[in-house]
């Protein structure tokens, strides 16, 4: 089947940079979308951004918009979202997740990463 395994949290201050990685395995020919969706305690689910695998197409949320950059790189099976001038409020779990159709909607994403915890302090 498909596995995603994420890395690249933890923690950095008010202004700094992370990039989280997802590297998938199994299944990787088949085509679909990418996405990134985060959590906080005591908020519901948020997307944050998608790639097409195949072409690249991208969609970002309003709150990801010019800070935030998705990226794949194909030979390595692997999406990176880049994230800079990070805010305390991008403080969450961040979730990787592969789907059959480019969309925001957490719904339509069948495999799940683990999360990883990105944690911004001032």
């Amino acid at each position: 089947q498909v596995q995603l395994v994420e890395s690249g949290g933890g923690l950095v201050q008010t202004g700094g940079s992370l990039r989280l990685s997802c590297s998938m395995s199994g299944d990787t020919f088949s085509r679909g979308a990418m996405a990134w969706f985060r959590q906080a305690p005591g908020l519901e689910q948020e997307f944050v951004a998608t790639i097409t695998w195949s072409g690249g197409s991208t969609y970002y949320a309003d709150s990801a918009k010019g800070r935030f950059t998705i990226s794949r790189d194909n030979a390595e099976n692997t999406v990176y979202l880049q994230m800079n001038s990070l805010k305390p409020e991008d403080t969450a779990v961040y979730y990787c997740a592969r789907g059959d159709v480019f969309s925001h909607d957490a719904r339509h994403y069948t495999f799940w990463g683990q999360g990883t915890q990105v944690t911004v302090s001032s």
